[in-house]
């Protein structure tokens, strides 16, 4: 059955106090005083949140700050702010990726890690969550962590303080005993739904399980089912990472942090050669590339790289990554150094060995792909722009500027037939004055930044009507004509509207010039 873990935390844990270490007690004249955080709710100062200290003399959440000074006079109070402790809760959970990629946010304060299949890797899930208890100690968070065989019954156990489950740890099918003990508000089924089973005498979980579902259902709702359901472990349900599982993944664990730029370039070269026979393995090549590294204080830094088209090439690889270490703004901060740096695909291909073909445009293609990721990785790729050709008779829509990178995979399709069009094209279109004939002739004359252009011969009209499924209301048809004038200059105007079949008076443009 797979396991996950489900860890509550608290960033004020025993530092407040110092009991959990044995340090001074709370009623000592130079232990800090209780501390308790604040926020306005019902037109009154309520504690949003208390530490060990206040908690231990009866302070709790809901409580006005009036009837807490009441009890505990020498109160610290911090004013409550929710987005400081939803980036704190972030960070924390960036640092638990060092343990496996799948960790979900779990409200306000815990976190669910998916632990299955890589709790061998630290001894098992008993040594696993004690490194990973300890961690977060060494950090200064308290924490209560729960291994179960479904998400929510290792949540409920974490938040009622593991329970009466031993280290920590259910066996195998022994959710609907752990569980059986706490509270039915550990299902996390509103107030309303957990009144009226305690008016029916249903107080705990392990109550409601040795009741009928039918009638339950029939009077809660088939929601209180479920969440019974899966927190008794007879139904899982996959959790839903913060951050998307990568193809594959590489990563060196150090003894002792790394801090050196060479150490990290030589970390990154060791990881980008265990990617390739990786990729090499499952036919592909990937596109997109994180590379993560963890610092011993808890802090994570993240550099991502993109390429042209699927890639396992480790020379180049190593190249794009010591670049865009070079060209960082903010250099890489290693702190008291990192203890483990993690390379990781973020998107692959499939990619196949490719013939070189006898004219050598494959090897030009593969080089103007790997001067592109170049270009991208120290000019940034939103900065590496070229056309891509739209299948559309709209001049307008054409062609658009998009990031070299992201344009590979399969050809695009042919394009239709048009007429020639010219290489310099106005955006916008640039207004002039024109004397033609009416109502569909083409232009005698026109005056084009005060110089009057006399027309010597016109080709045309070619009308392109407006898309119908993008036209705007009121959006006229356009009339185009490719004109000469007598000094040989060769122009590309149109005419908006139509003369008594569209509303309003037409007007001429010059969209583009021919060389």
């Amino acid at each position: 059955m797979p396991a996950r873990n489900a860890a509550r935390l608290s960033r004020f844990a025993a530092p407040a106090d110092g009991s959990a270490a044995g340090g001074t007690p709370a009623e000592h004249p130079l232990a800090p005083p209780p501390l308790v955080f604040v926020e306005k709710a019902q037109n009154a100062l309520r504690l949003a949140a208390v530490d060990r200290a206040a908690h231990r003399r009866g302070l709790a959440p809901g409580l006005t700050l009036a009837d807490a000074r009441a009890r505990i006079p020498a109160l610290a109070v911090i004013d409550h702010d929710p987005a400081a402790d939803a980036a704190f809760l972030e960070e924390v959970a960036d640092d638990c990726d060092r343990w496996t990629p799948l960790v979900a946010l779990d409200g306000g304060d815990g976190l669910v890690l998916d632990i299955t299949g890589c709790a061998h890797l630290f001894g098992g899930e008993a040594a696993m969550r004690q490194r990973l208890l300890a961690h977060l100690a060494r950090h200064g968070l308290g924490a209560c962590a729960v291994v179960a065989g479904t998400p929510d019954a290792a949540r409920a156990l974490a938040r009622s303080g593991g329970g009466r489950v031993r280290e920590g740890i259910v066996a195998p099918g022994g959710e609907a005993a752990a569980v059986a003990v706490l509270p039915i508000a550990r299902l996390d089924v509103g107030e309303e739904v957990v009144t009226g089973l305690s008016r029916a005498g249903l107080k705990t979980i392990g109550d409601l399980a040795a009741r009928p579902g039918t009638p339950l259902a029939a009077r809660f709702g088939e929601d209180l089912l479920v969440r019974l359901d899966r927190a008794l472990g007879r139904e899982d349900v996959r959790i839903v990472p913060r951050r998307p599982l990568p193809a594959c993944i590489a990563e060196r664990r150090f003894a002792e942090p790394i801090a050196r730029v060479e150490d990290i370039e030589a970390a990154l070269g060791l990881l980008v050669d265990d990617l390739a026979l990786m990729l090499e393995a499952r036919g592909e090549g990937g596109r997109a590339f994180e590379a993560s590294f963890f610092r011993a204080d808890g802090a994570v830094r993240r550099l991502k790289v993109e390429t042209a088209r699927p890639s396992r090439d480790a020379r180049s690889l190593r190249r794009l990554y010591r670049e865009r270490i070079e060209t960082l703004a903010d250099p890489i901060d290693p702190g008291f150094g990192f203890d483990l740096v993690r390379l990781a695909v973020l998107r692959a291909e499939p990619l196949t060995p490719a013939q070189v073909s006898l004219d050598g445009r494959a090897v030009e293609e593969e080089e103007v792909a790997a001067l592109i990721d170049r270009l991208a990785v120290r000019l940034g790729r939103e900065r590496v722009l070229r056309f891509l050709q739209r299948d559309t008779h709209d001049p307008d829509r054409a062609s658009a500027l998009i990031p070299a990178a992201a344009l590979a995979g399969p050809p695009l399709p042919p394009m239709p037939e048009m007429l020639p069009r010219p290489l310099t094209l106005f955006d916008p279109p640039q207004p002039i004055e024109a004397l033609a004939e009416v109502p569909d002739g083409p232009p005698l004359r026109f005056r084009w930044r005060r110089v009057v252009h006399e027309v010597a011969r016109a080709e045309g009209p070619e009308r392109i009507a407006p898309e119908w499924w993008r036209r705007p209301e009121g959006t006229p048809t356009r009339d185009y004509f490719r004109v000469e004038n007598r000094e040989g200059r060769r122009f590309w105007l149109f005419r908006a509207g139509l003369y008594d079949r569209e509303p309003g008076t037409p007007l001429w443009f010059l969209h583009g010039l021919f060389p």
